[in-house]
């Protein structure tokens, strides 16, 4: 897709985010509940480690991404994919924008996982909608990889998600997705 109309999709889309977050309880874009940081001094990483995984235990997808980069990076502790891959897994299900991208491109990569075009493409794109800036190159990056075929599939599924998101927001107040605001 080109520039302009990689521009003009998520522009389309984000004229949508004010209905979608309206709507509550989407599972597409949730921002971030909280914040925690592994960026301390040594002596002080096991208690901000604690901290996060508390966070993350009760549900904070910003705590579950900063671990997932804690351990993907490993610059503190030996590096992790599985654990990375499993905290990028929990923030991404939640609309975390930069877990799904960092998700994605271990897919594209076949980082802790066999690498999967389909998989990493649709994931890249929902981190596109949720705001990840870089999300929209890659996933151009990943299609021009893809077979004919496999580009059809991941649309489809793509379509499927949209479809069943916004029959879902239809339904929570009895508008449409495209009703202008109160």
């Amino acid at each position: 897709m080109n520039r302009t109309g990689r521009a003009l999709a998520l522009g389309c889309l984000l004229l949508l985010q004010p209905l979608l977050v309206e709507a509550g309880g989407n599972s597409l874009l949730i921002p971030a509940m909280g914040r925690c940081t592994l960026n301390t001094q040594p002596q002080d990483l096991a208690q901000a480690l604690a901290a996060c995984q508390k966070a993350s235990d009760e549900g904070d997808s910003q705590a579950q991404y900063e671990l997932g980069e804690f351990y993907y990076d490993g610059k503190n502790t030996p590096r992790d994919l599985n654990k990375a891959l499993s905290y990028f897994e929990k923030a991404s299900l939640q609309g975390h924008a930069q877990a799904q991208f960092k998700l994605g491109t271990m897919f594209f990569h076949g980082e802790g996982v066999p690498a999967n075009n389909i998989q990493a493409y649709i994931v890249l794109k929902m981190a596109a909608v949720n705001g990840a800036e870089d999300a929209l190159d890659t996933a151009d990056e990943v299609a021009e990889k893809m077979p004919r075929e496999e580009l059809e599939i991941a649309t489809q599924v793509l379509g499927q998600i949209f479809r069943k998101y916004l029959m879902e927001l239809q339904s929570a107040d009895g508008r449409t997705p495209f009703s202008p605001l109160p």
